[in-house]
């Protein structure tokens, strides 16, 4: 059998400096007062990906709080791809 080429996400996670948990987890991206409901796909300790209603109105740096462990964690966007943003913690 011939093996397969490394896919986008592959590629991607050889990059970053610790493995990310799949996670499918609602959360809030909080900034300047106002908050916005979203949704952690994968995290780790340096960062995460995060599905949001239109990255066009998420600002450079937010804070981002789970709902389920109610931690809040100062947030960086470091790429955008449609409706998915990564983040790294700061």
């Amino acid at each position: 059998m011939s093996s397969q080429p490394l896919s986008l996400a592959t590629a991607m996670e050889e990059r970053r400096r610790g493995p990310r948990a799949d996670v499918d987890e609602p959360a809030y991206i909080s900034s300047h007062g106002s908050s916005t409901r979203c949704r952690v796909v994968n995290i780790s300790a340096e960062g995460a990906a995060i599905d949001v209603p239109d990255p066009v109105f998420v600002p450079a740096r937010f804070q981002l709080m789970t709902e389920n462990d109610r931690v809040v964690r100062d947030c960086r966007i470091v790429w955008t791809k449609q409706n998915r943003i990564g983040v790294i913690f700061e």
